[in-house]
């Protein structure tokens, strides 16, 4: 018997071999045009005529699709997946097509434009769902954060307006409103850009209501940016004398010894930290990349006196609040705002002698500008501080300079032993 020629008409019985086939893998000798194939080449496309085709993808996926020619250019029509639309119904959908085509109609584009009427209805908070849904899941983890935070405050202001509705007035509202400070108020403002970005690629609106906005317009000029300290040894000195718990000095003490970001040390946990070796892995940092912090001497004891006071806790600086604690789950991390608030505590009610406002932050800018003076290269404090390298340099260079970080570490160590050194002579002395 002869094959059947490519414009013979399609069988169920032939929709359901192939469909069954894709499906289970099932091994076949016969040719794909039998009434009963033995082997399919996916993806699959068969036609029934007349520009009917039917379709099985790699997946598995069976539809069927309409392919007719409008203004002299190829075009596509997705009727339905088989088999929820079996082959007669097919058949009855594409000839309808077919008659609307000869009268000058284009379904495909008229399928386009009722997709994109339904997408203009959208209202800001579907919009900002599909943005976490498609964008904000790809950004690294501290980017989630800050648009994350900015995104609840969107949803809360405009939320409920449709996407085609809101205006540059609109946003400029919002800023005015949501009584943020400048830098905040800016990471608000390119997250509503970035969120609208999204909208216009979508197609949903013709163009970004953002664009145009300058914050300085808005809310005034940017306030000054308040330069980090690099604190004296006698202020460091003060500081490992200061009258607050023995858990927030081993963490400050630990901040300046090791240069992190707070939230790195806030986050830690013991199974992190290996004393023996002399190493704290930091699994993911506000650069997105994991780093081994290499410890000095009295950064591996600060560690081991607060391994005696953190108890059955994961954390190296454990919740001391019972209610943090049962909210998540029985054990958490210290407060964010903890380490800030003790050092403000110190400085208002204590009044240290000689010693100027600082917050936690400002010890990694201490002991960047120590190290330096210790003779350092200044590129080795920066890595020390897990800084990104910039450009070509950053794409390539991927040499994590431990050794060197190690010795800087071990030079800072040592001024940090001698001073805490003094710091308790004076204390046994008074």
């Amino acid at each position: 018997m002869p094959p059947r020629t490519q414009s013979a008409r399609l069988t169920d019985l032939q929709l359901q071999h192939w469909l069954r086939a894709a499906r289970d893998s099932a091994p076949y000798d016969k040719e794909p045009w039998a009434s009963t194939p033995s082997s399919i080449k996916l993806p699959l496309a068969k036609s029934d005529g007349g520009g009917l085709t039917f379709t099985l993808s790699v997946a598995g996926t069976a539809s069927w699709i309409l392919r007719y020619r409008y203004g002299g250019r190829q075009r596509e029509l997705t009727l339905g997946n088989y088999p929820d639309m079996n082959l007669s119904e097919a058949r009855r959908v594409a000839r309808e097509k077919r008659v609307a085509i000869d009268t000058g109609a284009d379904p495909a584009a008229d399928k386009r434009r009722a997709v994109a009427l339904v997408t203009s209805e959208w209202t800001v908070r579907k919009l900002i769902n599909d943005y976490r849904q498609k964008i904000l899941v790809g950004l690294g983890p501290s980017t989630q954060k800050s648009y994350g935070r900015n995104l609840t405050r969107i949803e809360s202001k405009l939320g409920s307006l449709k996407v085609s509705q809101v205006s540059p007035l609109d946003i400029v509202s919002m800023l005015e409103r949501a009584d943020l400070k400048w830098n905040e108020s800016r990471m608000m403002l390119s997250t509503a850009r970035m969120v609208f970005r999204h909208a216009a690629g979508r197609r949903i609106i013709p163009a970004n209501p953002c664009i145009g906005i300058e914050l300085s317009a808005v809310l005034g000029k940017k306030p000054a940016t308040r330069e980090r300290l690099m604190l004296s040894e006698l202020e460091i000195k003060a500081m490992f004398e200061a009258s607050m718990s023995a858990e927030n000095k081993l963490a400050l003490k630990l901040l300046l010894g090791t240069a992190v970001r707070t939230d790195e040390l806030r986050n830690a946990k013991w199974a992190n930290v290996d004393l023996q070796t002399g190493v704290w892995h930091i699994p993911s940092t506000k650069t997105g990349r994991r780093v081994c912090v290499p410890l000095s001497t009295p950064v591996k004891r600060w560690f081991s006196q607060l391994a005696a006071l953190s108890g059955i806790s994961a954390y190296v600086l454990p919740s001391r609040a019972e209610s943090r604690r049962t909210r998540q789950g029985g054990d958490a991390p210290i407060n964010p705002n903890t380490l800030g608030a003790a050092v403000n505590f110190w400085l208002e009610v204590h009044k240290p002698e000689g010693v100027r406002r600082f917050t936690p932050h400002d010890l990694r800018s201490t002991a960047k500008s120590h190290m330096v003076a210790l003779g350092v290269p200044r590129d080795i404090t920066e890595m020390c501080l897990n800084h990104k390298l910039t450009g070509i340099e950053g794409i390539y260079n991927v040499y994590t300079y431990f050794d060197e970080r190690k010795d800087a570490f071990d030079k800072w160590g040592r001024v940090l032993d001698r001073i805490e050194q003094l710091a308790h002579d004076a204390q046994c002395a008074g």
